[in-house]
């Protein structure tokens, strides 16, 4: 897959020491994978949640470091792009209110 925006995960990467190794992880399995669905998304990250937010669209939510953090992401299955939107602590995510900005 072709991840877009992969320089604002290596930002949060060095903002978040404790989720650093996570998410240089899940940037080199994204990397070389090539979903086809959300069924095949879900053999490489058994966690990851498909949600739908308030304007509608999907969102991926993959926990990172060990459930301390979330990525928010939008998967393009078709053109095969990744998009990072958010990264969030769980106490963030668990208020909910980035339902309302995606």
């Amino acid at each position: 897959m072709r991840i877009i925006a992969e320089g604002t995960i290596r930002q949060w990467a060095q903002n978040h020491d404790r989720a650093a190794s996570s998410l240089r992880q899940w940037v080199k399995v994204v990397r070389v994978v090539r979903w086809s669905s959300f069924a095949a998304l879900r053999r490489a990250f058994p966690s990851a949640d498909l949600l739908t937010v308030r304007s509608g669209r999907k969102v991926v939510v993959f926990n990172i470091g060990g459930n301390d953090f979330r990525l928010l992401c939008a998967v393009h299955f078709n053109t095969g792009m990744v998009f990072a939107l958010r990264f969030l602590t769980y106490a963030e995510y668990s208020k909910a209110s980035w339902k309302d900005a995606l």
